[in-house]
């Protein structure tokens, strides 16, 4: 048997041989210095390559991050979720050029009867911030959120322009999983992905999971990306002022609540899925090998393929940030590789650094889950991805 690889002090978990590397380039990148923690793990056609952990989980408790650490993953929720959808396209229940309406008739109003389900998966629904002001206690429930949202006329029309549709993404995509399957989406997540994978993820935590979460930490750089506009609010005179608002600051002061119980008790779909970087890469890494792991098949093949297709590429108008989408998920930037060095990658990272995807064409599954909330330009998961490609490409190339 090849004997395992020593970790640097500091560093917990597991790496296969050959995969020295990124162990190295995580103890640099990871709990250095008393620093927040985190985990990052790695899955190549089917089998655990990278399992680590390192840093300050609880920082007032005075707990290290361990292998069972859970952390919200914020965005990251949006690939737990375009999953789930498609699952159901690939079972027959759904069908992403099917306008909306079809499944869910009060959609229909103000002009969105024509409005598809591929044009919420791809973030060009018109739809991209709630218009109605509302609390963030008030934003967990997120049926109340889907029929505020069905009676909202979109700010542009559907599938003219890509926009980061923040939270609205969530409540849109889980009321379609409720009216097609009956099931809320974290419900489903657990029963149909979670569950039969083995993941500890979840949209929606049980109580009993609590003591094992970080809570986070922000830089002082953290939420500087985008400048918030002085005269922005819902009675602006501007509408691009207006609809910016409506993205960024409705509803208002949530930072400070999305690390409550209360939040991540909720289903927020689009924000505040709570899983180990272990759960979340063998989720990728399924998706990798065309949807099938250990014997659970999520999806088709085909199905599979169309996670990574690309929809959409543009500039996002009231975030002023490049984007781009495939159904549900994030496909990797050209000049950011976000997501790696790998142009064929998807997935869809969380706010601070978190990075979740997959290299289909290397299956290749990896999540990098932390609890520092790092802004605006976050190094720790493209530099752990550049590790990780390096040494799965050599692989490749050696044939073995």
């Amino acid at each position: 048997m090849t004997p395992t690889p020593e970790l640097a002090a500091g560093v917990g978990g597991f790496i296969a041989p050959g995969f020295e590397a990124v162990a190295e380039t995580f103890a640099r990148t990871v709990g250095v210095d008393g620093e927040a923690g985190g985990g990052f793990a790695a899955v190549v056609d089917g089998e655990p390559v990278v399992d680590l952990w390192g840093g300050v989980a609880d920082r007032a408790r005075g707990r290290a991050w361990s292998g069972d650490t859970l952390t919200t993953i914020f965005s990251g929720t949006k690939g737990l979720v375009a999953t789930c959808v498609l699952m159901l396209a690939d079972r027959g229940a759904l069908e992403l050029e099917t306008p909306v309406a079809t499944y869910w008739p009060e959609f229909a109003a103000n002009g969105k009867d024509g409005l598809l389900v591929r044009h919420v998966l791809s973030h060009t629904a018109g739809l991209p911030g709630l218009t109605t002001p509302v609390s963030v206690e008030e934003s967990l429930d997120g049926e109340r959120m889907a029929a505020l949202l069905a009676r909202q006329p979109p700010v542009y029309e559907p599938g003219t322009i890509c926009a980061y549709h923040v939270l609205t993404y969530g409540w849109l995509t889980g009321e379609l999983v409720r009216r097609v399957d009956g099931r809320s989406v974290g419900r489903f997540f657990h029963e149909e992905v979670a569950e039969p994978l083995g993941l500890d993820a979840w949209i929606g935590l049980p109580e009993e999971y609590e003591p094992r979460v970080a809570p986070f930490e922000c830089t002082p750089g953290f939420g500087t990306e985008i400048e918030p506009l002085e005269d922005a609010g819902p009675d602006a005179a501007d509408e691009h002022a207006r609809i910016v608002w409506s993205v960024l600051e409705n509803p208002p002061e949530r930072k400070g609540f999305a690390d409550t119980r209360a939040y991540r008790a909720a289903e927020v779909p689009a924000a505040n899925g709570v899983a180990t970087a272990r759960a979340v890469a063998r989720l990728y890494g399924c998706l990798a090998r065309g949807g099938e792991l250990d014997g659970v098949r999520l999806m088709s093949p085909a199905t599979a393929a169309v996670a990574g297709r690309e929809l959409v590429r543009g500039h996002d108008p009231y975030r002023d940030l490049p984007i781009g989408y495939a159904a549900g998920f994030h496909i990797n930037d050209p000049q950011e590789k976000d997501l790696g060095p790998v142009d064929h990658a998807f997935g869809h990272g969380g706010a601070g650094g978190s990075t979740h995807g997959c290299w289909p064409r290397l299956r290749t599954g990896f999540s990098f889950t932390t609890n520092l909330l790092d802004g605006p330009i976050n190094p720790r998961g493209p530099r752990l991805l550049d590790a990780l490609y390096r040494v799965v490409a050599d692989v490749r190339r050696d044939g073995c």
